[in-house]
């Protein structure tokens, strides 16, 4: 009888099982503990003989039952370790061994008390049973390699170690070493990881660290992995184990070998060909794909696979239907076959053509139906596109690459995607001419990838280079250059550059019509494009028919339960919130998020965008508790899905920030500006436009509390991030001018703030004529400067050109529109042109109901200010009902605390004190007074 290892781990749960099914009163018990080789199947036996023995008085008999005649290792225990002579012959009968063996048992001493047999290593039952007692004081106890060696035994099928006590093992082999898986305790992980926890392997390894302390667990692992089974720290030779104090006195890949002798020659076939497989969920049906590639019969497949399962080579998954697995050091076992046998080339070709198949399949776009229907071959197609592109047809070479590049990026995860493209170019320019349509793809791929991670200058001479290639080698009327061509217009588009974006989307919906007619899928996609540069540009009239021009087409052609389709209602929200036609947009938008929700599910970058555009509705109606929890979402979605070193973790953050600015909750909005900063500086640098707006919010929300000290050099750094990044002739640097202005004006510091704002004015005129809402902006702006001198000369005609150039651009039915009626209300106020000045307002107020409706905060300022006009005539009768409309308007829609309430309560207090009303005017000053103090408290947290 063996030893037993003093390191042993784990196992209890077995042992406790073993012991309950071996005690079952009056029966001939028979226990067995199967297993692929060097699970520790002797092991556990030899463990429970050690702590069991006393459970046996009548004595235990090992006995090796692989590689030896039975019946005679028997007779030899009889001879040997109970000095019993079995007779030959009996009563004048000569006895077979058969015969001899069953004398034995009937002869047993002691005479009374339970008997342990073990049978160590059983490959055949029916060559054991006729040995066996019948006497129910025997318990058998046998270890297998064969699975369910027969339905009447309680079998105790042995797996590898768990992590944690995989660890503990090594720890105790290591001994007096233990420190070194401390030191190293990651590597030591991912040790007993790549050993796929076999106890086997972990001894080994471990006594070959013993006899080495000077190598480290990194080294060792590394080896390993080089070396793989002809390491020999886990292949030794066997006359090497013989004096150690191991169960097992071989290394891995001879236990394993003892199992491949047991296989006939096809079912060695199948388990070469299964070596190819990645360590990961193999169905089945892959299998069987394959092996009618290759001509085999299906029969012999099929009794492949229950000769493998049955010798534990491979395992199957309880969890998925006809899923199996194989052992990692099993897998390196059926390689180093699979690279010895003839047939390895064919079984090369033969496995990468079903999984180039699969990738083949995989849309443009997946949803996630498509995602789930592949994603178990994705870890076999990254196997075809590392190890086994020898095998794969010059036709076929780049779809590997593009079914994973496809896969990752349909999710959304361009870093996982970005390798598979820059792979993808590198294999297809050293296989085949740089002038093949299939370089083109890889480049247009690659740069799509480029693309969506915001590298621009990477992209785009990767999307020319294809360009010129397929124009070159395909002609000019092939449906990749309408791809290229609008790829390249994406690429414009992102960078505002808008007339090379309208020339190439134009161009590539004249050729898609032209080739491939008017209801294909690519013209959806190309009209929503060219949509998008009108709506970027504020032309909404020209963007609003193409949008719904690619909804109805994309409806048509693909249905509604498409990405596209999704895409379009976003476009369509983006367009309605542009216009302040927020009924329309909110409506599109939670359509958009409930499809993908459906067919991408709810973990989707575009689920994430489409949730910020929600809130964002919710954000400009000022409807900030139903716009929170939409950023939330967002940002926790972007967090889980990108991580929280993504630009767009940076955007969500920034969008909660501007929420909390509106809200007048600094303190939170300063934290998530902060954090966006950060955030930009960490995964984009220093030199990013998206860094200099969450700069100017930052300084935005400094500016909002007038700590102007603070949100001075936050502006200044955002205007010359921006100069430097995008040139002053960049609209941002515009903004940036026009930020500073009102920071210079808040301060009083007229002369600095008119500088800027003409800055603003000049510049937004060369770069964007002399039609451009902006304009009317910084019009206004500079307008305010002189009105708040008192330059009422100079600001007039500033105000006026506002007014007229936000009618022609915007129409009379905008809200600008009324801001700069308001304007020049203020203005002729101030000269006490009373009669233009409630004509200005009165239009105010009027559009504002008409466009906003009745419950808008900027109505209350109209309303207010047109009180004021009455107030100041003494027309007291005129005013009061207004400066009240305007009072309970803010209360109802901005809360008790709102600043704009203080002054319209003062307002109202003003004209009771005039009427000499006084004790209606006395609580209504100390409630301002009281909104105010609480507010000033309040803008600390």
């Amino acid at each position: 009888m063996l030893q037993g290892s003093a390191n042993f781990v784990g196992r209890q749960h077995e042992l406790c099982l073993l012991r309950e099914k071996l005690q079952q009163p009056s029966v001939v018990t028979i226990s067995a503990v199967s297993g692929m080789g060097g699970v520790g199947k002797t092991e556990l036996a030899t463990q429970y003989v050690r702590q069991h023995e006393a459970d046996y008085p009548g004595g235990i008999c090992w006995l090796n039952a692989r590689e030896s005649d039975l019946a005679a290792e028997i007779l030899q225990f009889a001879l040997f370790n109970m000095n019993l002579e079995v007779p030959q012959e009996l009563g004048g009968r000569k006895l077979n061994p058969e015969q001899q063996v069953e004398w034995f048992w009937q002869n047993w001493r002691p005479t009374e008390g339970l008997v342990l047999i073990v049978l160590d290593d059983v490959t055949s039952w029916k060559s054991c049973r006729k040995l066996l007692p019948k006497s129910n004081r025997f318990r058998i106890l046998m270890t297998t390699r064969l699975r369910r060696i027969d339905t009447n035994f309680v079998e105790i099928s042995l797996d590898v170690l768990s992590a944690e006590d995989a660890l503990i093992f090594l720890t105790k082999v290591l001994g007096e070493q233990d420190q070194r898986v401390k030191q190293e305790s990651r590597v030591a992980e991912s040790l007993c990881a790549w050993l796929g926890y076999l106890p086997l392997g972990l001894e080994l390894v471990g006594r070959y660290l013993v006899e080495d302390p000077d190598l480290s667990l990194a080294e060792m692992l590394h080896h390993l992995k080089a070396q793989q089974l002809r390491d020999e720290a886990i292949n030794p030779e066997e006359e090497q184990l013989q004096d150690t104090e191991m169960t097992a006195k071989r290394g891995v890949k001879a236990a394993f070998e003892l199992s491949w002798r047991e296989l006939n020659q096809k079912t060695q076939y199948v388990g070469e060909l299964l070596s190819l497989f990645a360590p990961d969920v193999i169905l089945w049906e892959w299998v069987e794909f394959t092996s009618k590639s290759l001509n085999w019969v299906e029969a012999d497949v099929k009794e492949a696979k229950k000769q493998l399962y049955k010798l534990h080579l491979i395992q199957r998954l309880a969890e998925r239907d006809s899923g199996y697995k194989i052992h990692p050091l099993i897998r390196e076992f059926l390689k180093v076959k699979q690279a010895a046998s003839k047939q390895a080339d064919e079984l090369k070709r033969a496995f990468a053509e079903i999984f180039i198949a699969i990738a083949q399949k995989i849309p443009d776009l997946p949803i996630r139906r498509d995602i789930e229907s592949v994603k178990d071959a994705i870890p076999h197609l990254t196997e075809v596109a590392q190890n086994l592109t020898d095998a794969v047809s010059d036709e076929n070479l780049i779809w590997a690459f593009v079914g994973l590049g496809r896969f990752y990026s349909g999710q959304g995860l361009y870093a996982l995607a970005q390798p598979w493209g820059e792979q993808c170019v590198l294999v297809v320019r050293c296989s085949l001419e740089k002038k093949h349509p299939y370089y083109a793809i890889c480049l247009n791929n690659l740069g799509n990838i480029y693309y969506f991670q915001k590298r621009y200058q990477d992209a785009e001479p990767l999307y020319e280079e294809a360009l010129a290639i397929t124009a070159e080698v395909l002609g000019e009327e092939h449906p990749d250059l309408a791809t290229y061509l609008n790829n390249l217009g994406n690429l414009y588009t992102a960078q505002e550059r808008y007339q090379d974006a309208e020339q190439r989307y134009m161009l590539a919906v004249e050729l898609t019509r032209k080739i491939q007619g008017e209801e294909h899928p690519d013209l959806a996609t190309y009209l929503n494009n060219l949509g998008k540069v009108y709506f970027l540009q504020k032309r909404y009239q020209d963007a609003e028919p193409l949008y719904k021009d690619a909804l109805k087409l994309t409806r048509k052609i693909q249905g509604k339960k498409h990405p596209y389709y999704a895409t379009s209602l976003n476009n369509l929200g983006n367009l309605y919130t542009s216009q302040e036609r927020y009924r329309k947009a909110e409506k599109y938008y939670m359509l958009a998020v409930q499809l993908t929700k459906d067919i991408r599910g709810e973990e989707h970058p575009d689920l994430a965008t489409y949730l910020n555009n929600l809130g964002k509705v919710y954000f400009l109606q000022k409807r900030y508790q139903d716009a929170e929890p939409l950023y939330k979402d967002a940002l926790k979605l972007t967090r889980k899905i990108q991580g929280k070193k993504h630009p767009y973790y940076a955007t969500s953050l920034n969008n909660l920030g501007n929420l909390y600015t509106s809200q007048e909750r600094y303190r939170k909005a300063e934290k998530y500006y902060m954090l966006a900063v950060q955030l930009t500086k960490d995964i984009r640098g220093e030199e990013h436009p998206d860094l200099a707006t969450y700069l100017n919010n930052l300084g935005k929300v400094y500016f909002l509390q007038k700590r102007y000290q603070d949100a001075e050099p936050l502006y200044k750094d955002a205007l010359k991030l921006t100069r430097k990044i995008q040139g002053k002739k960049h609209p941002y640097y515009a903004t940036s001018l026009n930020n500073l202005g009102n920071l210079y004006t808040s301060q009083e510091r007229y002369r600095k703030a008119e500088k800027y704002y003409m800055l603003a004015v000049q510049l937004t005129k060369d770069i964007r004529g002399e039609e451009h809402p902006d304009l009317a902006t910084y019009l206004n702006n500079l307008g305010k400067v002189y009105f708040l001198q008192k330059r009422y000369q100079d600001a007039e005609p500033l105000y006026k050109d506002a007014l007229k150039l936000t009618r022609k651009i915007q129409g009379k039915k905008h809200p600008y529109y009324a801001t700069s009626l308001n304007n020049l209300g203020n203005l002729y106020t101030s000269q006490e042109r009373y009669r233009k000045a409630e004509k200005y307002y009165m239009l105010a107020v009027q559009l504002t109901k008409d466009i906003r409706g009745e419950e808008h905060p900027d109505l209350a300022t109209y309303l207010n200010n047109l009180g004021k006009v009455y107030f100041l005539q003494k027309r007291y009768l005129d005013a009061e009902p207004l400066y009240n409309d305007a009072v309970e308007l803010t209360r109802k829609i901005q809360g008790e605390k709102h600043p704009d309430l203080v002054t319209y309560l003062n307002n109202l207090a003003d004209l009771y004190t005039s009427q000499e009303r006084y004790q209606e005017a006395e609580p209504l000053y100390k409630e301002a007074q009281a909104i105010s103090q609480d507010n000033s408290a309040a803008t600390q947290y």
